[in-house]
């Protein structure tokens, strides 16, 4: 059984040898694997899928070889119940690690949750002291616009020595509300 002879194939294009390149580094390495990746950017390039976590055989449904308790064990019978019997232990070990790191996972979160919940309540709590200090800085103006509107009118000077104490005590105000503006996110808790 022959083959029907094909038409003659072209000759391939001959590549050209590549020098022999021992990395000195991590850096260079990357970068001469980088250098052949880009020689033939149509090709594509293999990207490894992530490996699954090893898991034990499940335990089996139907026992075969169970031994009797009339007659004495074999020589052999031994081995099969020291597999089994080590097989048994390595899943419940498992069993037991994959218990724990929930355990670790949960106690994770919740720790992620509180510390949310302790940066959201900073972050309210110098929302409200800006917005104090906001409408502070408003009743401030309107007092002082009033100021200029009544020093227009004659005889009431009384009332203009308040309204500079008023911006005076803003002043202070605003420099003790200054760290408002710190980070809320929260460390080490």
């Amino acid at each position: 059984n022959m083959a029907a002879p094909s038409a003659p194939r072209p000759p391939r294009p001959r590549k050209e040898p590549q020098p022999l390149v021992i990395p000195r580094s991590a850096a260079e390495e990357q970068r001469l694997r980088l250098e052949r990746l880009m020689r033939n950017p149509d090709k594509t390039v293999p990207i490894p899928e992530k490996l699954n976590e090893w898991a034990p055989r499940p335990p089996p449904e139907f026992v075969r070889d169970v031994m009797g308790s009339s007659a004495g064990a074999g020589s052999g019978e031994f081995h099969v119940y020291r597999h089994l019997r080590r097989r048994e232990y390595q899943r419940q070990d498992f069993m037991d690690a994959m218990a724990e790191k929930q355990r670790l996972d949960e106690e994770f979160q919740k720790k992620l949750e509180r510390n949310k919940m302790i940066a959201e309540e900073q972050t309210a709590k110098r929302r409200r002291k800006r917005q104090k200090l906001k409408e502070k800085k408003l009743q401030a103006k309107k007092n002082k616009l009033e100021q200029k509107k009544q020093e227009k009118e004659p005889g009431q000077s009384q009332e203009q020595g308040s309204s500079e104490d008023d911006e005076e005590d803003s002043k202070e105000e605003e420099e003790k509300e200054d760290d408002a503006e710190e980070p809320s996110f929260v460390m080490g808790r």
